[in-house]
């Protein structure tokens, strides 16, 4: 990961550079949050709430069970949901290919929490030998199916919209949004599927070893 960073020109934050950017965004947030319940905008308030909640799972994964995660990895969360709420916010209105771009982290994200998983039950049982190249395929696979049943969550959304006439967070905008939503979220899969396993690898294992001192 650190010669992938290295090629494409990135340098690695420090935790105090990390610091700074994630309370900047969740500054926003809390900004945004306020502004949705002052304005009677349930839509804002929502979303920022719930931004909010995410960016604080780094440190809670820190304080309460020890796993401590990269800086790019923590910055990499905060982003994709702070990017997600200024959309919501009006910015996915306005600007054509916002929607892309966080449908791309967003699920780079997914990828990111799959492959962690299967990786952490392939390092903790020994019964279990699990082939580096299925990894990219399925990385693939479970950002796709994980699309699709978001798609169908949004799809609830505006009927329930559409019955009730209540506002929601997340909405459908046609299905040749659907299909450019999906080919992003291939995208990000692909990027996370490439270039992330490397670097996700040590989650996994901090998250076995911390597992592990805790059995009897």
């Amino acid at each position: 990961m650190k010669s992938s960073l290295r090629a494409i020109g990135l340098r690695r934050p420090s935790r105090r550079t990390q610091a700074r950017l994630s309370r900047a965004m969740q500054g926003v947030l809390v900004v945004l949050f306020v502004a949705g319940v002052a304005t009677g905008s349930p839509k804002v308030a929502i979303n920022s709430a719930l931004a909010l909640a995410v960016t604080a799972l780094p440190s809670i994964l820190e304080r309460n069970y020890e796993v401590v995660l990269d800086p790019w990895l923590a910055l990499w969360i905060t982003a994709a949901v702070f990017l997600h709420t200024m959309g919501s916010s009006g910015l996915y209105n306005s600007i054509d290919w916002w929607d892309h771009v966080t449908h791309g982290l967003s699920a780079s994200l997914v990828a990111a929490v799959g492959y962690t998983t299967v990786r952490s039950i392939d390092v903790h049982h020994d019964d279990i030998a699990i082939p580096h190249r299925f990894f990219f395929v399925y990385i693939l696979l479970f950002v796709m199916a994980f699309g699709v049943l978001w798609e169908l969550f949004e799809f609830g959304l505006d009927v329930v919209s559409a019955r009730t006439g209540l506002e929601m967070p997340l909405s459908q905008h046609g299905l040749d949004d659907t299909v450019k939503d999906m080919m992003f979220n291939a995208l990000g899969a692909l990027v996370v599927a490439t270039w992330g396993q490397a670097h996700l690898t040590g989650v996994a294992e901090s998250i076995v070893e911390r597992y592990q001192s805790r059995l009897p």
